[in-house]
C-alpha cells in the first residue's frame, strides 16, 4: 500500500511538471496578441545636421604662409617635388614667374592640407591651381587646375567633372567624413575650386546698404535621400554667385553648379517708429 501511494504521488508530480512545461511553452493570448511598434523609416543623410548659423564665422579661411603652423609648412615643403611634377603635367612651370601659395583652412575635412597657388602677372596673365595633401600619408597629392594664364584648361573648375572626381577621392580618404558639417563641406569645395566664398552677413548688408540675394544658404533633402546644398558667395565678382551642390545618400558629390545670384535692394527699417499725432476728443454733452 505504501509502495502504491509512492508511485501514485510520483505519477501526479510528473503530470503536473509536464503540464507546467507545456503552459510555459505556449504563449498566452495576451502575449500572442501583443504588437511591436515599428519606428518610421529614416531618410539617409550623408552629413550631420547642426545649427550653425549663416553669418557666423565662416568655417573656411585663407592663411598666408607666415600664418601657417610649423607642421603645415613642413608638410607643404615636403610635398613640393610632387606638386611641381603635377603642375608641369598641367602646363604650369613653378620655376618661372613669381609663384606663391596660401593655405585653405577647411575644418570640415581635417585629414588634408589644402593649398592654393597663384601667379599674377597682370589682368590677362593669372594662373591658379589648388592642391590637397593627405596629412596621414594614406592617400595621394591631388591637384586641380583653375586658371592658366587667365584661361580655364577645360570647363570652369567649379563644374568640371575632374574637380568633382578629385573632391570625392579626397572625401573618401577622410576618416570621419560621414560626420562632417554639410555647410563646411560645401564651402570647402568652392574654395578648392578657386573661389573665396563669403556668405552675406545681414547686419553688414544693412549697414552698407548693399543688395541681398533672394535666397540664402539652405539644404534640401530629396525623397530618395542625399542632400542638395545652396549658398550665395558674396565675394565673387563682378556679381555674387549662387552655388548648388548635389550629394548622394553616401556623401558622394554628384553635381556642382554655380550661376549669378538674383539680388534685391536692401532697405534698413528705422529703429524707432515716429510718434503719432494725437488729438483730444471733446466730451459728449447730454
Amino acid at each position: 500500500m505504501l509502495r502504491f501511494s509512492f508511485l501514485l504521488l510520483t505519477l501526479i508530480t510528473s503530470v503536473a511538471s509536464l503540464l507546467q512545461a507545456q503552459s510555459a511553452a505556449v504563449p498566452t493570448t495576451s502575449n500572442a496578441m501583443r504588437t511591436r511598434q515599428v519606428p518610421s523609416p529614416l531618410v539617409p543623410k550623408p552629413f550631420k545636421i547642426n545649427n550653425r548659423g549663416v553669418g557666423a564665422d565662416l568655417p573656411v579661411e585663407f592663411r598666408v604662409q607666415s600664418d601657417m603652423t610649423a607642421t603645415d609648412r613642413t608638410l607643404a615643403q615636403n610635398a613640393q617635388s610632387i606638386i611641381a611634377e603635377h603642375a608641369r603635367r598641367s602646363g604650369y612651370e613653378l620655376d618661372q614667374g613669381q609663384w606663391n601659395y596660401q593655405q585653405i583652412v577647411c575644418p570640415a575635412l581635417p585629414g588634408h592640407l589644402f593649398l592654393q597657388y597663384l601667379s599674377n602677372n597682370g589682368a590677362r596673365d593669372v594662373s591658379v591651381f589648388s592642391v590637397a595633401i593627405p596629412r596621414t600619408g594614406a592617400g595621394r597629392v591631388r591637384m586641380i587646375p583653375i586658371l592658366r594664364r587667365s584661361y580655364s584648361l577645360f570647363s570652369p573648375a567649379p563644374i568640371n567633372a575632374l574637380t568633382v572626381s578629385a573632391f570625392n577621392h579626397i572625401s573618401n580618404e577622410e576618416p570621419d567624413y560621414d560626420a562632417a558639417d554639410w555647410f563646411g563641406v560645401a564651402l570647402c569645395y568652392a574654395a578648392f575650386a578657386g573661389a573665396h566664398p563669403q556668405i552675406a552677413s545681414p547686419k553688414k548688408v544693412l549697414a552698407d546698404h548693399q543688395p541681398v540675394p533672394t535666397s540664402s544658404a539652405m539644404m534640401e533633402i530629396p525623397r530618395g535621400g542625399g542632400e542638395v546644398i545652396h549658398f550665395v558667395d558674396m565675394h565673387a565678382g563682378p556679381q555674387p554667385m549662387e552655388w548648388t551642390m548635389t550629394f548622394s545618400s553616401r556623401g558622394k558629390l554628384i553635381k556642382a553648379t554655380h550661376s549669378r545670384a538674383s539680388m534685391i535692394a536692401a532697405h534698413p527699417v528705422p529703429a524707432r517708429i515716429p510718434p503719432l499725432s494725437t488729438h483730444a476728443v471733446p466730451a459728449a454733452h447730454n
